[in-house]
């Protein structure tokens, strides 16, 4: 079995005169997705990998995360392929994930994850939140061959 988990970065500040990859989390994003975590923590389990775009806020969300669920910080993987807003670079990366690895998490950016899930789903979905999760499952045993899975949504809802 093969699951991927999409993690929308948290709400980040715009406040800053800083290049896009640059812009810092929220302090309401930092509360969120520490709450997200707690709440879907179950989700998390036995994850063997996170990547995670090196914007700034996609970082942050993803530290602040395994900080929370106690994951080890060798399980993260800093990966700039994942600083795109275009979901057929998502889609091909999920294709070229090593077969040794069977639950990993993918923390970046909107529109790129909600076209993903719905590529590799039924959610037909419109907008996956700022810190909003989605876990997608598959019944095969390599990552060529995801297709059509099973999913889950985990979205912030009054957090």
């Amino acid at each position: 079995m093969k699951e991927f988990i999409l993690l929308r970065h948290a709400k980040s500040n715009r406040n800053y005169d800083v290049a896009d990859i640059d812009r810092p989390l929220a302090t309401n994003g930092i509360l969120r997705i520490s709450k997200v975590a707690n709440q879907y923590k179950e989700l998390f389990e036995n994850v063997d990998c996170v990547f995670s775009s090196p914007a700034n806020r996609a970082l942050h969300t993803a530290t602040i995360m395994m900080n929370e669920l106690q994951m080890p910080f060798y399980k993260l993987n800093i990966d700039s392929a994942l600083y795109t807003f275009d979901s057929d670079d998502i889609i091909d990366y999920v294709f070229a994930l090593d077969d040794e690895l069977d639950k990993v998490v993918l923390v970046g950016h909107n529109p790129a994850f909600t076209f993903t899930l719905n590529h590799f789903s039924n959610a037909g979905i419109i907008h996956i939140r700022t810190a909003g999760l989605a876990k997608v499952s598959f019944d095969v045993n390599s990552w060529t061959d995801v297709n059509k899975g099973s999913f889950e949504l985990g979205q912030p809802n009054n957090i």
